[in-house]
């Protein structure tokens, strides 16, 4: 599909790029963005967010920079995670579409072009399906076991093949940045947004430099916050397991009675007696825990801090 010279001047596109132990392939990722781009478009922007990386990935994104008046380093005063690194990017970008990608050239430049086409056809947001993932099997065994938990929770239809590679509309973007909750999560607050959606199969690579920052520890604190931002189904699971408790105790105390005035046995058991009070005591202290992680989610939100800090900018502003 050749796409006309309307679109190319029309069609402004900001590539957002948040960036964590990714030294190595920022050169090639600028490099090949920069040729997928020039095809598509005569303007674009490429925004490196920097999330506070150990390694040298500020120093690389300041002389990408240095070099190219196109490209944009926002360097935030510590780690954030990479959904805030995203909504950093986010605000900085003025395209009148925004590619959201990774910086570890896992999200192939290449197919933005795919993207953009297909945006192009009537769609204000195309995502990229990678049908073949080439992470980890733990990680796509997690990433399925919590698409499945957070989808029962939620009752909404993600899947774990799409990420956040896509293509998005301004118009998207615009409303994405009106949702300042705590909690970030780029898909899920896409999604809330709506529009127009398509998915399209995309090629995933491998990874062949630097090391993810995401521990199967952190994955897991992440899907954890993510269920109890977006679902409050974990309290009705509560309130039902009390109440089918509730309702078998009082079956049992009923069925001891009439076995008394029956047979005049009178129940003893200490055993039975313990095992029950301990694990109703169990219950109770984990409903009370659920509770407390709800109440705790609106202490920060309440406090309304800043979603990340900036340290520096640094762009060429020669034309």
């Amino acid at each position: 599909m050749q796409m006309s010279d309307y679109m190319k001047k029309n069609n402004k596109i900001s590539v957002v790029i948040p960036c964590y132990n990714c030294a190595d392939l920022l050169v090639e990722l600028h490099r090949r963005l920069v040729l997928c781009l020039a095809q598509i478009t005569e303007e674009f922007e490429i925004i490196f967010v920097n999330d506070a990386s150990p390694e040298r990935d500020w120093q690389i994104i300041e002389e990408l920079a240095g070099k190219d008046s196109r490209v944009i380093g926002i360097n935030l005063s510590r780690n954030f995670g990479q959904h805030y690194a995203i909504t950093a990017g986010l605000d900085y970008c003025n395209g009148d579409w925004i590619v959201v990608m990774d910086g570890d050239l896992q999200d192939k430049p290449e197919e933005i072009k795919k993207l953009f086409e297909k945006a192009s056809s009537g769609y204000e947001i195309v995502v990229g399906k990678r049908e073949n993932r080439r992470d980890s099997l733990i990680v796509r065994m997690t990433s399925k076991l919590f698409y499945m938990v957070f989808n029962y929770l939620t009752g909404q239809k993600f899947d774990n093949k799409v990420a956040n590679f896509g293509i998005y509309s301004k118009r998207v973007i615009d409303n994405v940045r009106k949702l300042k909750e705590a909690d970030r999560s780029f898909g899920l607050l896409v999604s809330l947004v709506g529009f127009s959606k398509l998915e399209i199969e995309v090629e995933h690579a491998n990874r062949t430099s630097g090391k993810s920052a995401y521990s199967f520890k952190s994955r897991l604190n992440l899907a954890f916050d993510h269920i109890l931002s977006h679902s409050n189904k974990p309290l009705i699971l509560s309130i039902q397991v009390g109440f089918i408790i509730s309702s078998l105790s009082l079956l049992y105390a009923f069925w001891l009675i009439i076995r008394y005035f029956i047979s005049s046995h009178v129940a003893d058991g200490w055993t039975s007696l313990m095992v029950s009070l301990f694990f109703l005591s169990g219950l109770i202290i984990v409903v009370a825990g659920m509770v407390g992680l709800y109440v705790g989610k609106i202490y920060n939100e309440v406090k309304n801090r800043p979603l990340y800090i900036v340290k520096e900018i640094t762009k060429n502003s020669k034309e």
